[in-house]
């Protein structure tokens, strides 16, 4: 799959973050020096970031609001660095847990549960998650 990328953000800066992980368009980064972020990425109001072991988010990914990506759970104790590679998508209200690939391009339906890698270029959603085709 060829994925043509316009330049959204002629402007775009890296976020500054208050004192408590907040940026101005209200998501929030915990341990953001641990996050890596590529150029012209968009990530929605309200998500959540906990970048403890590390969250990489490649060029031109978006990501819808209300979202949460943990580097780290409290619930299992489970950690690992998130990577979400160029131009992928990630729908609202979506979970991404510790130590999760999410490959170059992939669409991710809005209320999954990102509980394993997904590869490039593909459709998945679901909780749990489910590919939905391969191309």
């Amino acid at each position: 799959m060829v994925i043509f990328m316009t330049k959204r953000f002629p402007d775009w800066k890296f976020p500054e973050f208050d004192e408590n992980g907040m940026t101005k368009w209200n998501w929030k980064c915990q341990y953001h020096e641990n996050l890596k972020l590529g150029d012209n990425t968009d990530i929605g109001s309200f998500t959540y970031i906990n970048a403890r072991y590390g969250v990489e988010i490649q060029e031109g990914v978006e990501i819808g609001s209300h979202c949460s990506i943990y580097s780290h759970s409290t619930i299992d104790n489970k950690t690992g660095k998130v990577v979400i590679k160029k131009n992928a998508k990630i729908g609202s209200h979506t979970i991404v847990m510790p130590g999760v690939i999410i490959g170059e391009g992939a669409i991710i339906g809005a209320f999954s549960f990102i509980n394993r890698d997904i590869p490039n270029d593909v459709v998945a959603y679901g909780i749990p998650v489910r590919i939905q085709n391969k191309p």
